[in-house]
């Protein structure tokens, strides 16, 4: 088994809270990482309708017969849970009781907020990041493969595990929480969402191809955002007076899915695909968030930046230090010092700004006051950046 970088941090965690919870898209590894790491936990599945049945025919009496811990995997299940977790954590009043997990953050969130507040630790769990499973021989490949586990755990092929996911997630996810009447016209919104990944989102473009209203598509969004598919990178603006574009970008947590929407078959296609500049930042942006989240950070700290000018910046990370750090994704292999002059426009100056590129070329080195880092590089200064 893969050793998972979070699986300390949740255990560390569970010290100081009455229940640990943890959320993440469907198999990205939640269950086997708690079955795992807990083996002395109690694991109930809450998409058995038995199992659901039991619990609520007596629940306080369920939870309070329970000496060992509990995992309760899929818990936006049992809506009616929370509150009784809530009355029986109180009560007995120690550390590590419950472990809950969910691939639903909207539901579990809402539930946590309404019942758990205060007595919980939310951790979140994507398919592998870098660190972890390493880096495929070639870009192409790594885009192309994604990282979810079911993947090299069983070395599934990517076209033949990608599309049966995204249609199990439309079934199940999709009508648990929206009621949406078109599947059709939610898959082909989704593959939408795919052609404009780090683009400037605009909602009405989007609703127009779609063929839907602005607040669907909205609506939409949020339930992506929600399930774990893609996510909004916000635009940063502080400390400017200039007009600066304030839309956010789409792009999506695993590159292998979008390959999947674009119908991409093959890693060899993404060479010549007119998306993979675009793919390229996808994977580095959407790895720098995997690893904060598997380190156990919580932070909302990634940004991009753009003036009205089209001067842009693909990727700022806020340290915790104050610290401004940019960087620039760049899809060839051979360095080019063009890379360098949306770093050099960048209005803010001087030592609280540090400037990076990250292309798909072998050679790291540095330039002036810009690091350079090469694809053979990338696990490395990824990991690092992310502790920012």
């Amino acid at each position: 088994m893969i050793e998972r970088q979070l699986a300390h941090i949740l255990k560390k965690r569970l010290e100081k809270f009455p229940i640990l919870t943890l959320i993440g898209p469907r198999q990205s590894g939640k269950s086997t990482l708690l079955r795992n790491y807990f083996p002395d936990y109690e694991y109930i599945n809450l998409e058995r309708p038995d199992y659901r049945h039991l619990i609520m025919d007596d629940p306080i009496g369920f939870l309070g017969s329970r000496e060992k811990g509990v995992i309760f995997d899929e818990a936006q299940q049992v809506p009616e849970l929370f509150s009784y977790l809530q009355v029986v954590s109180d009560e007995k009043n120690r550390a590590g009781q419950y472990i809950l997990s969910g691939s639903q953050s909207f539901l579990m969130n809402e539930r946590i907020s309404q019942s758990l507040a205060g007595r919980t630790s939310i951790n979140r769990l994507f398919p592998f990041d870098i660190l972890e499973i390493g880096l495929r021989e070639t870009v192409f490949d790594t885009i192309y493969t994604g990282f979810y586990p079911r993947i090299y755990d069983f070395s599934i092929e990517p076209n033949e595990f990608y599309p049966p996911y995204i249609q199990t997630y439309i079934e199940r996810d999709v009508r648990t929480l929206r009621s949406i009447e078109n599947l059709t016209t939610f898959t082909r919104f989704l593959a939408l969402c795919a052609g404009r990944i780090g683009q400037t989102l605009n909602l009405t473009s989007l609703a127009n191809d779609a063929g839907v209203s602005v607040n669907t598509a909205k609506s939409w969004l949020s339930l992506l955002e929600a399930s774990f598919i893609l996510f909004q990178l916000q635009p940063y603006y502080k400390n400017f007076n200039k007009r600066l574009i304030k839309s956010p970008k789409i792009y999506f947590y695993d590159t292998g899915l979008v390959c999947s929407l674009l119908n991409i078959r093959s890693a060899e296609m993404i060479q010549s695909h007119y998306l993979y500049g675009a793919l390229f930042e996808n994977f580095v942006i959407a790895e720098i968030i995997k690893l904060q989240a598997h380190k156990g950070y919580n932070r909302k700290n990634v940004y991009y930046w753009r003036d009205n000018n089209g001067v842009e910046v693909d990727c700022i990370l806020e340290g915790v230090d104050g610290r401004l750090h940019l960087i620039e994704v760049k899809g060839g292999a051979t360095f080019n010092r063009d890379y360098m002059k949306n770093l050099k426009s960048f209005p803010l100056k001087g030592s609280k700004v540090n400037k990076r590129i990250i292309y798909t070329g072998e050679n790291s080195l540095t330039m002036g006051d810009v690091e350079i880092t090469g694809w053979n590089n990338l696990s490395k200064v990824l990991g690092e950046l992310a502790e920012k």
